[in-house]
């Protein structure tokens, strides 16, 4: 009995004994198992997660495994955060021609005379446009393509000894200086062409009609432009001389206190100051000129009141403005006197490169006279009419009001063309 009783018990304690050792292999598969969950989630879950500090200074995580993709094509065209949007329109503009002047000893000293038209060009502009709350704020060029290219209009200028201010009276026999020249049936560069003349070419004038003759060549009639002839006759210069030497009293007749008393802030830019070619030499060379920039094209003010009708001491007040005394950059390496083409958020790659001074300071005038300085239809140079596109009257207050941002341009301006009138 005892002896059963003893096996008994060591059977018990066996029993208990695997039972406690089972436990704990269970109980370590279970942590192993635990383990294996955590390491899991831990390197494999598909959910991402970034920290984001609050307001508090606090770690809290934020969900962004569901972020949607970026389309950078419609942020340009919605407005973003802060109510801005871009646009981009392109349109055709007018490319004006360049003016190339070259000395000819053979005609009277402050003569000009055309002996190639220029010709408009067509070119394609794209234009940023950045709006913020439907409201624009910026406007850029940001590219431009020649449909049409303009063709150049090449100008001689007197060099010779003589001077010459004769004006053309009707009856006056004047010839061609252009290579070809188009005579039309109307005073009109649009209106329909009824013949072709040659360079020398003898004409009659019959009328006089603001830019315009109207002529008689053998049996040709209809209508030339005035800059394209010249009253000279190229094979008997000699005979000439009495009739060219009668400018002399008629360019100098008004004197330095006359030309300064039409000096005024409200004065009509769209005539000519009257200026001599001595005068606008000396009115601009100046030790302010410290390249001698004005100095050494004084010249060019004096030829553009003699074709387009407008004031060169005004022009020349504006490249002074403009150019600092032709000392900006744009002026020294683009010879460009008045930061022509320049966009406020890039100027100097975007202001026009010209090959001389006189190109910038002829295409500027055409520019004033064109758009700026006479209303829509008033007839100009080359047989042109004035557009008007920025016109608001003829005077400094008036191109103030489109040309420059700066609301005090047209007084500092004026101080210019101060300047320059008491230097007579």
């Amino acid at each position: 009995m005892i002896g059963d009783n003893m096996k008994s018990k060591e059977k018990r304690e066996k029993k208990v004994k695997l039972t406690i050792k089972n436990i704990i292999y269970f109980l370590i598969f279970m942590v192993f198992i635990l383990y294996a969950f955590l390491f899991y989630n831990l390197y494999f879950s598909k959910e991402v997660y970034a920290t984001e500090e609050n307001s508090d200074n606090r770690a809290e995580e934020v969900k962004i495994s569901k972020a949607e993709e970026i389309n950078l094509d419609e942020i340009i065209t919605q407005n973003t955060n802060d109510g801005q949007k871009e646009e981009y329109e392109v349109k055709e503009e007018v490319l004006e021609y360049i003016t190339k002047y070259r000395t000819n000893n053979d005609i009277p000293k402050g003569m000009v005379q055309v002996v190639q038209e220029g010709r408009q060009g067509v070119q394609e502009v794209t234009i940023k446009k950045t709006y913020k709350d439907e409201e624009l704020i910026n406007e850029e060029q940001v590219s431009q393509k020649v449909t049409k290219a303009s063709i150049n209009k090449i100008v001689e200028i007197g060099g010779g000894a003589r001077k010459s201010n004769y004006t053309v009276k009707v009856g006056d026999t004047v010839y061609v200086t252009s290579d070809r020249l188009s005579v039309m049936a109307e005073p009109d560069e649009n209106a329909q062409r009824v013949a072709t003349l040659a360079k020398n070419d003898v004409l009659t004038v019959k009328e006089i009609k603001d830019t315009w003759y109207r002529i008689e060549s053998g049996s040709t009639r209809g209508y030339v432009k005035a800059e394209c002839t010249t009253y000279l006759n190229p094979n008997k210069q000699n005979e000439e001389e009495t009739k060219a030497q009668q400018d002399t009293a008629g360019e100098n007749s008004k004197s330095a206190s006359e030309l300064r008393s039409t000096l005024s802030f409200n004065m009509a830019l769209n005539k000519p100051s009257g200026l001599s070619l001595e005068q606008f030499k000396k009115v601009l060379t100046d030790s302010k000129d410290k390249n001698n920039v004005f100095a050494n094209n004084a010249e060019y003010f004096y030829y553009i009141e003699k074709q387009y009708n407008i004031n060169g001491v005004f022009v020349a007040a504006v490249a002074i403005h403009e150019s600092a005394w032709g000392t900006s950059k744009i002026s020294l390496e683009k010879k460009n006197l008045f930061g022509y083409g320049a966009y406020d958020s890039n100027p100097y790659n975007s202001a026009y490169t010209f090959s001389d001074y006189s190109e910038s300071i002829d295409l500027l005038a055409r520019v004033f006279v064109k758009y700026y300085l006479n209303p829509k239809g008033t007839s100009i140079y080359d047989g042109e009419t004035a557009t008007g596109s920025y016109y608001n009257g003829a005077t400094l207050t008036g191109v103030n009001t489109k040309y420059a941002t700066d609301k005090n341009w047209a007084n500092s301006v004026y101080k210019h063309m101060q300047y320059l009138y008491n230097k007579l």
